[in-house]
C-alpha cells in the first residue's frame, strides 16, 4: 500500500494541523477547568500532579536503564535537598550516571 503524495504544501498542512490540535487540547483544559470548583480537595489533587507526571515518566525510564540511572536519580535529588538547585542537581545526576557507565554499570 503507498500513500498518495502530499503534495509540496503537504508538509506545512501537517504542521498547521498539528498545531491546531495542540492548541485545542490545551484550551480544552483550561474550558473543562473553568466548569469545576477549586475546592480544597481539587487544590491538593491539581498540586500533587506534577509530582505524578514525574514519577510516571522516571520509574519506566529507570526500570529500562538499570541501577546506573537509579543512583544517578538518588544523586540528583540528593543534590536538590541539600542545594536546592536545579542545574547543580542536573549536573550531578549526569556526572553520575556519566560515571558509572564508564565504569561498566
Amino acid at each position: 500500500m503507498t500513500l498518495p503524495d502530499p503534495g509540496t504544501w503537504g508538509a506545512v498542512l501537517a504542521i498547521g494541523a498539528m498545531a491546531i490540535a495542540t492548541y485545542l487540547c490545551r484550551i480544552a483544559g483550561v474550558v473543562l477547568m473553568s466548569f469545576i470548583p477549586l475546592t480544597p480537595h481539587v487544590r491538593r489533587g491539581l498540586a500533587a500532579l506534577p509530582g505524578s507526571i514525574v514519577v510516571a515518566t522516571v520509574l519506566p525510564l529507570i526500570e529500562r536503564l538499570g541501577a546506573a540511572a537509579a543512583v544517578a536519580l538518588l544523586v540528583a535529588i540528593g543534590t536538590m535537598i541539600l542545594r536546592r538547585s536545579e542545574l547543580l542537581a542536573l549536573l550531578t545526576g549526569m556526572a553520575a550516571i556519566s560515571a558509572l557507565r564508564a565504569l561498566g554499570f
